[in-house]
């Protein structure tokens, strides 16, 4: 063998340490930080995000349906397979009718194009209802499978319109209900005039202002769209002053002195009350009423001048 030596070569000089790397820091935004102070977890935010997100596009389908005709013709596929099965409109059940016509009653809800059950517009049948007179108020609905039920409150009938040559039945608010004939009308007040239904109320607050008088009033005249004319049973005629405060104000004075001196049946013509200060009797001339019957209004007359000379 060789005396020849081996030198190791040298180890490479190490390398210095790297210092550690400094972590960056994350800047929270402040969409995150406002997420994160919510009482809710992330996993709970992203559900109802999805749900919303569902909801919207189901939303958006359902406009679109119905813009196309798509919901319109699924409903009448609908209607049609109900009618199919039975449930279709053959029956009217009235509930509540005393003086109305049920036939019209029933011409009114069988007025649909489509009979089916499902297919039936109540409330296109109510509005329709509330155009015919006698009804106030009005409820229909579904009896299965195959009835209408039509309850119905009624007005009442209070005074006769006559207009025109024409006398129709009408409300206390002055609704026409029918038209009637001398033959058919009822024992009613009669109001006479342009507009007087419209003012039927008016003439039954006047009214309340002398209640003795109300039950002896065979009709009133609505005069000039401006004042009353009022006619009692015992034929006499009161004219009032035009003004809702002067005509109760007169109506309660002649009420007074009706119950102090028995003004009606004596066979005065007419009471004259539009000048508040003064008081007018119109007396029968001799040859249309009785002497006795002509003395008697004569007498009332006498009265009613005493009995204001004491007041003046």
């Amino acid at each position: 063998m060789s005396g020849t030596r081996i030198k190791r070569a040298k180890a490479p000089p190490r390398r210095p340490a790297r210092a550690p790397k400094k972590r960056k820091t994350v800047k929270t935004s402040r969409v995150n930080a406002l997420l994160n102070a919510l009482p809710v977890s992330p996993a709970t935010l992203q559900r109802a995000a999805n749900w919303t997100i569902g909801l919207s596009l189901a939303a958006l389908v359902a406009v679109g349906a119905h813009a196309t005709g798509v919901t319109a013709k699924i409903n009448e596929e609908w209607a049609q397979a109900v009618g199919r099965a039975g449930f279709q409109v053959r029956k009217v059940e009235v509930v509540g009718a005393d003086r109305i016509d049920r036939l019209k009653v029933y011409d009114i809800a069988l007025a649909q194009k489509d009979r089916s059950m499902a297919a039936v517009d109540l409330e296109g049948v109510r509005d329709d209802l509330m155009h015919y007179g006698w009804i106030k108020d009005a409820r229909v609905s579904r009896r299965l499978p195959d009835t209408l039920v039509v309850d119905i409150v009624e007005r009442q009938p209070a005074a006769i319109w006559q207009h025109g040559g024409k006398l129709s039945l009408i409300d206390k608010t002055g609704i026409v209900l029918e038209p009637v004939t001398v033959a058919t009308m009822p024992d009613l007040p009669l109001l006479i005039g342009p507009n007087a239904n419209q003012r039927a109320q008016d003439l039954d607050r006047l009214l309340a202002s002398a209640s003795s008088l109300k039950e002896l009033l065979a009709g009133a005249t609505w005069v000039g769209n401006r004042r009353w004319d009022l006619r009692f049973r015992s034929g006499e005629t009161l004219s009032l002053p035009e003004g809702e405060m002067p005509a109760k104000e007169a109506l309660a004075k002649f009420a007074h002195m009706d119950g102090a001196n028995r003004l009606l049946g004596r066979g005065i013509l007419r009471f004259d009350m539009r000048d508040p200060s003064r008081f007018v009797l119109r007396l029968p001339h001799e040859g249309q009423v009785a002497p006795a019957q002509l003395e008697d209004a004569r007498a009332a007359a006498d009265a009613v001048a005493a009995g204001t000379a004491s007041e003046g």
